[in-house]
């Protein structure tokens, strides 16, 4: 059984994710020509990046 992960370890993962729905939004926003907004970029980027990303995360130790 693993141990629980510390506040601080959660709080980074969830900035490193919220910087990436960020960047998501920014690129599909610049795509898009409009700006499409912070709740249908993290729906996107949940629905199609996620999973990849926290894999990636994984692979390198973080």
């Amino acid at each position: 059984m693993s141990e629980p992960e510390s506040d601080a370890t959660l709080y980074a993962r969830y900035l490193a994710e919220r910087d990436e729905i960020l960047r998501h939004k920014w690129l599909e926003s610049e795509k898009a020509g409009r700006d499409i907004g912070f709740e249908q970029a993290l729906v996107d980027w949940v629905r199609h990046h996620r999973e990849e990303w926290r894999r990636a995360r994984e692979a390198k130790g973080e």
